[in-house]
This record gives C-alpha cells, sequence and structure tokens, in this order.
C-alpha cells in the first residue's frame, strides 16, 4: 500500500491540465475546496461528480490509477459513510433490523459526504500529480506576494510548504523500506489490529531518525549552493498567465453558478 501512494507524487506530462500555470491550478484548487460546500442535492452532487471525472480525463491521469493510489482515503470515506448510516436518524425508516435501523436521511448524507469527500481528494491529488513541487512553490509565492506588506517571510512560507509535498512519497516509500527489513528479520504487520498498532510502533524511530538525517542533507546541500532566502533573488522560470487558464478559470465560474442555481 505504502508502494502504491500517489499523494505528493508528481507525474509529467503534456495535458491541458499540464501545461496550466501552476497559480491557476492552485486558485482553482482553493475555490473548489469553496464552491463544493454549494453542493446539498442530487443534482448538484452529480454535477460535481461529472466536473471531477472531466477533470481527470483532460489531466490524462487514469481513473483506475487514482483509485489505486488512494486506497487509505478510501478506507477513511467508507468509514465516514458507515458513521452516517448508524448514527444520522432523519427521514423515513429503510431497514428495520431491531439492534439496527437504517433512515433515509442517514443513507442520503452518507452518500453526499462521501461524494464531497472523494471529488475534494481527487482535485487535490491532480493538482500534485500534475503539477512540480517547484512550480507550486512559484505559484505560492506570487500569490502570497501581497502578504509581504505585513512582513511575513513568503518565499520561506512557499518553500517548505513545497518541500513537505515533496517528501510525502519520499516518506512513504522510507516506511516501505523499513517494513520490508523488518519483516524480513521476522516482523508481522498482519493480524488483529492491536497487534498491527504493536508492530508499527518500532518503525517511527528509524524513520524520525532517517528523516532528520534527510532534513539536514537537503540544508547542507541548500548552504552549498548559496541559498540565503529570498530576498534578492531572481527567477529561473517565469510564470506565463495564457488563454489556457482564462478559460479553465471561466469553467470555475460557470461551475460555481451552476452549483448556486441548482442548490436547494
Amino acid at each position: 500500500m505504502m508502494e502504491k501512494m500517489i499523494f505528493g507524487r508528481f507525474i509529467p506530462g503534456d495535458s491541458f491540465v499540464h501545461q496550466l500555470d501552476p497559480r491557476s491550478k492552485l486558485i482553482f484548487t482553493f475555490i473548489f475546496v469553496i464552491i463544493v460546500f454549494l453542493a446539498n442535492n442530487t443534482i448538484t452532487y452529480c454535477l460535481l461528480l461529472a466536473f471531477t471525472l472531466l477533470a481527470i480525463l483532460i489531466s490524462k491521469i487514469r481513473l483506475y490509477f487514482l483509485v489505486n493510489g488512494l486506497k487509505p482515503v478510501i478506507i477513511l470515506i467508507i468509514f465516514t459513510f458507515l458513521i452516517h448510516i448508524l448514527f444520522t436518524r432523519e427521514g423515513s425508516v429503510l431497514f428495520d433490523l431491531g439492534f439496527l435501523k437504517v433512515y433515509e436521511g442517514g443513507l442520503r448524507q452518507g452518500i453526499f459526504i462521501s461524494i464531497r469527500f472523494t471529488v475534494l481528494v481527487f482535485m487535490t491529488t491532480i493538482l500534485t500529480l500534475t503539477t512540480s513541487p517547484i512550480s507550486i512553490t512559484d505559484g505560492l509565492e506570487v500569490l502570497l506576494n501581497p502578504l509581504k506588506k505585513l512582513k511575513l517571510p513568503i518565499h520561506e512560507l512557499a518553500l517548505m510548504m513545497s518541500i513537505a509535498l515533496r517528501f510525502i512519497p519520499t516518506l512513504m516509500d522510507e516506511t516501505d523500506k523499513i517494513m520490508k527489513a523488518q519483516m524480513a528479520r521476522g516482523a508481522d504487520f498482519t493480524g488483529p489490529v492491536k497487534e498491527r498498532i504493536r508492530a508499527v510502533v518500532p518503525l517511527l524511530i528509524p524513520l524520525f531518525i532517517n528523516s532528520f538525517k534527510r532534513a539536514e542533507e537537503l540544508a547542507t546541500a541548500m548552504e552549498a549552493r548559496g541559498y540565503r532566502g529570498g530576498e534578492g533573488r531572481t527567477k529561473y522560470r517565469v510564470l506565463h498567465w495564457r488563454t489556457k487558464d482564462t478559460i479553465a478559470t471561466l469553467l470555475f465560474a460557470l461551475l460555481a453558478a451552476v452549483l448556486f442555481m441548482f442548490r436547494s
């Protein structure tokens, strides 16, 4: 499961989404997180699903690849769905098993919340899959540039967020290697949940040691290359807002308007 984790990874490509300016993709992701809460009925949630599938299609990322890489999140989505089924008591009773009653409102809310969670995860994952960490850093720095008036270290904040995204798959790969090494020495990561948790604890110490070691190596490499913060730095990569970004902006504006129109 660790080696199939895709959150934070970047897949080079030439799709429409890959070619968009990183600033536009960051803005779209933030806006999507907001407008997704406009959906509150069957029509609006179907529109959200259709828009997400369209984004996956034009990004040229296989749906199977996305679903297969997000299995840990899918488990959480199923858990959230079951929580609504069991504890939301609204509407008429659909199933009555004596000790368990399933209400119409619970089923509806479980499906809606699961769809909302799914589309949010898919859209944010598309952002990281189609945008390199360096481009994300440049885009964040430009978008947060007005906050420099408040004396905030924008360049350093953007760099930290980019490094965090970049090291998520690296830490997952490191965890997978440590697990395989411990399994070769007799560690058992199967069985009851309590035993699995107990077996995972010994992973933390070598993982933390390797993480601090990688952080120290990265800091040394940055200092050796003359990094002294963002003050006075020039840009090798210049961001350009093109017609494609304007078209994508109009699509998001259209989605927001349609969701608001069909909202209950």
